[in-house]
This record gives C-alpha cells, structure tokens and sequence, in this order.
C-alpha cells in the first residue's frame, strides 16, 4: 500500500507541513513510523481524511485559488513585526521581495524565518502565500 511522507500529505492536502503535523498530533490523521523514524499516513487513510476534510471545508473558498499570477516561490529571510503592520522578505531564487502586511496575517500564516512561502506579485502589489 502506497504511504505518504508529511509533506507529500500536506501537498495533497493543500495546506502546510506544519499544519499537516499538527493534525497528527492531534489525531485526526492516523500515521505510523517507518524504520527511519519518519511519520507516514497510509494511502487509504490519507484519502479517506481528505474526503472529510472537504466535506467539513465545504463551502470556503480554496485559499490556493488566485487571479496573481507571478509567484516567486522561496523562503522566509527576515520578518519585522510592529504593532500592528510586519515587513516579510522572502528570497526566491536570485530575487529578493519584500513585503508589507498586517501582523495579524504574519501571524496567522505561521511566518517566520526558514519557512517556505509564495511571493505574489500583481503590478505594485507583493501577495504572500504560504508555500
């Protein structure tokens, strides 16, 4: 039977690696170890728990779906938060974006230094995704 590493649940999944592990730290997916010590999720399982997922998603709006177009996928170098607005720089490949956001949506996206994230750019506006 076909196992999944975290990361390749949480690819499938549509969310992030952390967010896939604290699910199973939770319980709500069930993993195992391999001999290596890596956390695995049966194939079966994975797909029986995405099923619920979407159905307890339902009707939200996929967050992966959006009309900007040049992503600039890399990772999180340097995040400054104030209170109330944060400056994220994000290195994607030999290109450097920075961007200004809330801390609120810092916060909620779980930025911070050495996480993988999207930068999306549309004509003066720098959109952050988390990768």
């Amino acid at each position: 039977m076909q196992s999944y590493t975290i990361g390749q649940a949480a690819r499938l999944l549509g969310v992030s690696p952390d967010t896939a592990r604290r699910w199973a730290d939770a319980g709500r997916m069930v993993t195992h170890r391999d001999e290596g010590g890596r956390r695995l999720i049966d194939g079966k399982d994975l797909a029986a728990f995405s099923v619920e997922l979407a159905k307890v998603a339902g009707g939200e709006e996929d967050p992966s779906y959006t009309s900007v177009r040049n992503a600039f996928p890399g990772i999180v170098t340097a995040v400054k938060l104030g209170d109330v607005a944060a400056q994220v720089e994000i290195q994607a490949g030999p290109h450097r974006l920075v961007s200004l956001l809330t801390r609120e949506a810092v916060e909620e996206l779980g930025l911070e230094v050495g996480v993988e994230a999207v930068a999306r750019v549309k004509s003066t506006n720098v959109h952050i995704d988390r990768g």
